[in-house]
């Protein structure tokens, strides 16, 4: 008796139902032919309750017994051998093998069908109730018949008729390849093909140690085969080959576009390049498939000497092949640098061919997948999605890409990398064409061989707008866009509750806002924390407040402590909408945030989150919004006395304080009647003033910004508080802080605003340097800043303070004024020709007389005097505007016909002509073309700026030889004005003033 034997027949039933069972389970994870393996796994775990009920029924020791389990134990451990065999082999392999292990598969399923009839005959009794079970299951296996799928099989046979017509060209390569890879789910690139081969490798290895030469010869003609294509090179190996080739054409002409070919890279029978190159017995190099079949058809001549040909055999010419694709490649660098040049034009025609050109690159050699990608077109390509605004050649570009990274995960990871999503996204929403290309593309990014890509689906859940896009592509009109935006949305939102969340983003708000309106409050609380953590569009948020969001979150500000704060978290987000802000309004939302406020028994928490809600209705719009829900607006003097009793509360939390000091300024900037209570009623400067020395930056800030305004209305108690020099030295801080621009404008704004007339702030603010902050914000801030800056110079330019202007001058102050009446704005210009005319009010009192000698050995050599002051001018000496070449632009100003810029030109103008310097400045002006621009400004001017000029006028028209000149012009506005003087009898007798004596100096002159 052998040992087997001597093992129960139990216990072998038993270990053979576990082995069937694991090569059951084992068969179901082959990765090729699926559906034979699934089959026999099937099959197997219908046997086991066959193996059971033996078991059970504890079948009889006999030795056709022992013999059946035998044959049948033996089959088993075939189909287990046969399953771990193919279960770990490569996928490459099983795609090519399919036919052979379908048979396999076949083969071992029906003779464990025979098996199982053999058991069943030496345990009839046993299996007598289930008999009929047992009977059609091995007669089902007895006949099955398994078949390889139809589009491996098709590429089976694509690859065996290659194989025999020899066909080793590079493009058959490149084809095949893709097409085995597609078909088993591996991404086309180098890294995943060479594990591929590698498996390849191994099997050919295993299959020589089995010493099957027929399958190791096949296995080698694949693998050789394989090995040509691009995507089964090294990507190192690539990359060393493309920039080899790049520095081969460094001296090429950037011109030239194309290498031509050698005449021996061309067929003599097709006068084409070549392909697939082979030498004839004469030496003679064709193209295969022409010289075969120039020989099929009966030729036996050499088709380029004609020498007859001894031998028709065909010898592969690798050298002339190799030397054939150095030259291709050559031409793909050649070429991929022309298309870089032209994506970088900025031409939309050049842009259009480039993209073309890459398409056919990649057409004529999928290896330009990974050459364009090393060229940088992706880095180039992708913001250009961000920049074009041809609609047809976005199109193009976008289709494009999805050639570039096609069945390419690094060229994925680069468009990615460079920004490529939102581009994508931006796309996907706009015209129908351009979206169809987009959604096309993005699809292509998403998958990940023949699944999805975990990460840049994370990535893609996290741009919001996507969800909106998506959304409107599913409902959109064109069908593939739809049902590829909904495979994308079915795979976000899989067992995803945010994105579920996220996709309410878009269109889908009724289920969110039918729980806000119908839920449990826990439910409520839930949909309003959606709302909170959700990022919406401004479009988003005026959807959900037509959709009727809003009343049912107003009405949660009545429920608990979670309930307020969600509500109230959720209205803050949505009150950015004005459409909102209204809906608030008329669901009473406004007095009840405005209760909970200012009362001090509500949670901090609650009163924070009703700041912040008054700041964001006030920010844009004032006092706007803040109505019940009838639009009545609420009284004006407990709100506002409110919101500045919440400052003078040092126990409240800066979280209240903040927001309702910002919305203090935002008030205070709209309403012209709250500004005006604050400071003249309410005491609102002297609640505010302490907080300049508040030790949070940010309420400094907002301080400075609310006192600039209210230093417009009411500057003294802001100046008496400035005259403590500790705070004038913290105030000053806020000119020198430039990384705060708008809080620097206001602090200069103060300064424009404080009375000019107190010598002992001038004084303070000389001492602490702060001419050169303002010079600095009049050099470098923006124009309102420069508008402040020039205002607040005025205090410094004070005639009766040469020493002070001296400071400004000496500062660089002419240049920059003469440079902002030529660039500024109205009020720029009008401040700095005011300036410049203070200035030049003391230009007179500084120019130095020269004085003349007698003695021609002490005579002074000459020296020009200044045409305006008789004497020695400099801009930094005597201020002098002719010095400085501030005519030219305050004449210009006149010409600009702009009220406030050619009154204040006017002022600044009129400084030329004080007292005996009037007839040296009236012939400056004449000179400057300046005295016709001002007889125009009496046509179009205001009263005030006319009188002016006639003031002006008066004291030009002393020279006589000036008042000749312009007596004709003159007298027409003149007259006019003195005929019109019933209207403005000032006006009228200053006109007829100036041309009585107008006519007195021309007569004068004429009698001469």
């Amino acid at each position: 008796m052998s040992l087997t034997e001597l093992i129960p027949i139990g216990a072998v039933l038993s270990v053979l139902t576990n082995e069937l069972l694991e090569t059951a389970s084992a068969a179901k994870d082959v990765l090729i032919d699926k559906e034979s393996f699934a089959a026999l796994s099937k099959y197997l775990y219908d046997i086991e309750p066959v193996l059971e009920e033996l078991q059970r029924r504890e079948l009889n020791d006999s030795q056709a017994a022992r013999q059946a389990l035998g044959i049948f134990k033996e089959d088993v451990k075939k189909a287990k051998y046969l399953v771990e065999k193919y279960k770990n082999c490569g996928r490459f392999y099983l795609l090519i093998k399919c036919r052979s292990i379908v048979k396999e598969v076949q083969e071992i399923t029906r003779n464990i069908g025979r098996s199982l009839a053999a058991l069943s005959l030496a345990s009839t009794e046993i299996l007598a109730d289930i008999s009929e079970t047992v009977n059609r299951l091995h007669i089902e296996m007895q006949k099955a018949e398994f078949v390889a799928c139809q589009s491996q099989l098709k590429i089976v046979e694509k690859l065996d008729q290659g194989l025999q017509e020899h066909k080793v060209d590079q493009t058959f390569a490149n084809i095949i390849l893709e097409d085995i890879a597609r078909a088993v789910g591996v991404p086309i690139e180098p890294s995943e093909i060479s594990k591929e081969l590698d498996i390849f490798r191994k099997e050919k290895e295993e299959a020589a140690a089995r010493k099957e030469q027929a399958e190791v010869l096949f296995l080698e003609q694949v693998i050789k085969l394989l090995s040509r294509a691009d995507a089964a090179n090294d990507q190192e190996e690539v990359r060393a080959r493309y920039y080899r080739r790049v520095q081969s054409i460094e001296g090429f002409d950037e011109q030239n576009e194309y290498i031509p070919p050698l005449k021996a890279f061309m067929c003599p029978i097709e006068k084409m390049v070549m392909v697939d190159p082979v030498s004839l017995c004469t030496g003679t190099a064709c193209e295969r498939t022409a010289i075969q079949a120039w020989i099929d058809s009966g030729k036996r001549t050499d088709p380029e000497t004609g020498q007859f040909l001894d031998d028709l055999s065909l010898v592969p010419n690798i050298g002339l092949w190799q030397t054939i694709e150095e030259w291709r490649e050559l031409n793909y660098c050649i070429r991929i640098r022309s298309v870089k040049g032209k994506l970088q034009s900025g031409i939309d025609l050049d842009a259009e061919e480039a993209l073309s050109q890459i398409r056919k690159l990649i057409g004529e050699n999928p290896i330009n997948r990974d050459w364009v990608a090393f060229g940088g077109i992706i880095n180039i390509l992708v913001p250009l999605l961000g920049s074009l605004h041809n609609r047809k050649v976005k199109i193009w570009a976008l289709v494009t890409l999805r050639v570039v990274v096609e069945g390419h995960s690094r060229n994925k990871d680069k468009v990615v990398e460079f920004g490529g999503l939102d581009h994508v996204i931006h796309c996907l929403g706009r015209s129908p064409n351009v979206s169809k290309a987009a959604i096309e593309l993005l699809f292509e990014l998403l998958l990940d061989g023949s699944g999805w890509n975990s990460s840049l689906l994370n990535l893609l859940a996290q741009k919001n707008s996507a969800f909106i896009f998506l959304v409107a592509l599913l409902n959109g009109t064109i069908t593939e866009s739809a049902a590829k935006a909904e495979a994308i949305l079915l795979k976000l939102c899989d067992g995803n509750d945010d994105n579920i969340s996220r996709a309410a983003d878009a269109n889908w708000y009724k289920p969110l806002i039918n729980r806000l309106c119908q839920g449990s409050e826990s439910s409520k609380i839930s949909m309003a924390g959606i709302l909170v953590k959700t990022e919406l569009t401004d479009q988003n948020v005026k959807l959900l407040g037509e959709e009727g969001v809003i009343p049912p979150l107003v009405q949660m500000i009545s429920g608990g402590l979670e309930s307020k704060r969600c509500a109230l978290s959720a209205l803050f987000k949505l009150s950015r909408s004005r459409e909102n802000k209204k809906l608030v309004a008329a669901a009473g939302g406004v007095l009840i945030v405005l209760e909970q406020l200012f009362s001090s028994h509500v949670p901090t928490l609650i009163r924070e989150k009703c700041s912040e809600i008054l700041e964001r209705f006030c920010s844009e719009d004032g006092i706007k919004f803040l109505v019940d829900a009838d639009g009545a607006p609420p009284e004006l003097d407990p709100f506002v006395t409110n919101l500045l009793a919440i400052q003078q509360n040092p126990d409240l939390y800066y979280s209240i304080r903040k927001p309702a000091l910002r919305t203090l300024l935002a008030i205070c900037k709209f309403e012209e009647v709250v500004l005006e209570k604050i400071v003249a009623s309410l005491n609102g400067v002297s609640v505010i003033l302490p907080l300049l020395e508040h030790t949070d930056m940010e309420v400094r800030g907002v301080t400075v910004k609310l006192l600039s305004l209210f230093s417009q209305r009411d500057p003294h108690e802001i100046t008496e508080f400035l005259l403590q020099q500790s705070r004038l030295k913290g105030f000053v801080c806020f000119l020198e802080d430039e990384s705060r621009s708008d809080v620097q404008i206001a602090a200069v704004g103060i300064l424009a605003h404080l009375p000019k007339s107190n010598e002992r702030l001038t004084k303070n603010l000389i001492e602490l340097n702060v001419l050169p902050m303002i010079f600095k914000i009049l050099n470098c801030g923006n124009m309102e800043g420069k508008e402040n800056a020039l205002s607040a110079l005025f205090r410094f330019s004070d005639p009766s303070n040469i020493d002070a202007q001296q400071m400004i001058v000496d500062l660089g102050a002419y240049p920059l004024f003469v440079s902002i009446l030529k660039f500024g704005t109205v009020t720029a210009k009008e401040r700095a020709a005011i300036l410049i005319a203070n200035l030049s009010l003391s230009s007179p009192k500084l120019a130095v007389v020269s004085v003349m000698t007698s003695c021609k050995f002490f005579r002074r050599a000459h020296i020009p005097v200044c045409e305006a002051h008789g004497g020695l001018c400099t801009v930094t000496t005597s201020f002098c505007l002719l010095k400085a070449n501030a005519l030219p632009d305050l004449v210009k100003l006149l010409q600009e016909r702009v009220h406030e810029t050619a009154y204040a030109a006017v002022q600044a103008l009129a400084t030329l002509v004080q007292e005996e310097f009037s007839c040296r400045g009236a012939n400056v002006l004449h000179k400057a073309n300046a005295i016709s621009p001002m007889l125009d400004v009496l046509n179009w001017g205001t009263d005030a700026l006319k009188e002016e000029v006639l003031r002006l006028l008066e004291k030009v028209f002393e020279a006589k030889e000036v008042a000749t000149m312009y007596c004709s012009l003159a007298k027409i506005p003149l007259v006019g004005l003195a005929i019109e003087g019933r209207d403005n009898r000032q006006l009228g007798r200053r006109a007829a003033r100036v041309l009585a004596y107008l006519e007195a100096s021309s007569s004068s002159i004429s009698v001469v």
